[in-house]
């Protein structure tokens, strides 16, 4: 195996010194951005990988892995809503608890780091050099890091479908059956229920896991013969509780026929949407049917209680400890694996089936 590269041999290729190549970990606004620029890449070029501890550095093990997310939420808001705050929390809370669960069955702690107020580039680095491998929830820290990182230590992409042409990675993915999730949902009002007018809501920002969704609810209504368009029924700017109210609202004053069924993309939205509709006075699901995606503990507490898809939040994490120390073991040295977990369709009474 090749000597790992140092903090000498970035400054070197860099042309600066070695406290300079610190100071651009440590602090990169006090380094003109010409410079940072210069010694990034050749870090990256050298697949340097900065150490929190020089016992860790040493040895290449700390005993500890690590679990990469974005913060959603917007601790300079101070009219944000605590539930909006904890809407993405809900999901990566039953991630948390399978990895930190499966890691120390293996004898691993388990460092989170859920924050990229210093930019994503920076948040990589930073837990990669106290970790012996991480997982990182898609887009949420750059490919092209996530590559360099991965020459010293395993990293497993959670949440997101391995990326094809130009830009294939040679990551481990865990994933859920996300598209056959929402096709097996959809087909199941379109088939079983009878309904034609659904209303799709979804998020705005870029995620693969709500892609594949949309991508299945449309499969569900080419497949039926029911016309459905190119973009989601209405696109929010998060998917909270708050966010689904308000959804539920436009959609019910857009003029026309009501839709039959709202469609969200996750429960969080779906759970707001049905206060909101109870407040105008409607009946789920005699007036409307409301479905979500997630299968969020809440979701079978609200009444009625939400249809919705459930994934495996729990096994995903233990699924990304068990990946990562199988490599850091040398039990799995084979090609980048692909995992998708399997989903379960949960019929409940905001679609007209019984609990």
């Amino acid at each position: 195996m090749s000597t790992a590269p140092t903090v000498y041999d970035v400054a070197g290729r860099a042309g600066v010194s070695i406290a300079t190549v610190s100071r651009v970990y440590r602090s990169p606004d006090s380094v003109r951005a010409g410079t940072r620029e210069r010694v990034l890449a050749a870090a990256r070029e050298l697949g340097y990988v900065p150490s929190g501890n020089a016992q860790g550095l040493a040895s290449r093990s700390t005993g500890v892995l690590g679990l990469c997310f974005p913060d959603y939420s917007d601790p300079d808001t101070e009219a944000a809503d605590a539930e909006d705050d904890d809407a993405a929390m809900i999901y990566f809370d039953q991630i948390i608890r399978g990895m930190e669960r499966a890691a120390r069955r293996h004898g691993y702690a388990l460092l989170i780091a859920a924050s990229l107020k210093d930019g994503p580039e920076s948040l990589a680095t930073k837990v990669a050099g106290r970790v012996d491998g991480f997982a990182v929830l898609a887009r949420t820290v750059p490919l092209a890091e996530l590559e360099v990182i991965s020459r010293r230590q395993p990293v497993v992409m959670l949440a997101g479908p391995r990326e094809g042409g130009e830009r294939l990675d040679h990551l481990d993915h865990i994933e859920v059956a996300n598209h056959a999730g929402q096709r097996e949902l959809t087909r199941h009002l379109l088939a079983d229920h009878g309904l034609r007018r659904l209303a799709y809501v979804g998020f705005a920002e870029d995620s693969p896991d709500v892609e594949a969704r949309f991508r299945g609810f449309q499969d569900a209504c080419r497949d039926a013969g029911v016309p459905v368009r190119d973009e989601p029924d209405l696109r929010v700017a998060m998917m909270t509780q708050a966010e689904g109210a308000r959804a539920a609202d436009a959609l019910c004053e857009r003029g026309g026929p009501l839709p039959e069924a709202l469609v969200f993309a996750n429960d969080q939205m779906a759970v707001g949407a049905l206060h909101a509709l109870e407040r105008r006075g409607l009946e789920v699901p005699e007036d409307i049917v409301v479905t979500g995606f997630d299968g969020i503990p809440l979701s079978r507490l609200v009444r009625p209680a939400l249809t919705t898809v459930h994934q495996p939040m729990l096994r995903m994490g233990e699924a990304a400890a068990d990946l990562l120390v199988s490599r850091l073991n040398g039990t799995n040295t084979g090609d980048p694996e692909s995992l998708v977990l399997p989903v379960t369709l949960v019929r409940r009474g905001s679609c007209g089936c019984h609990d």
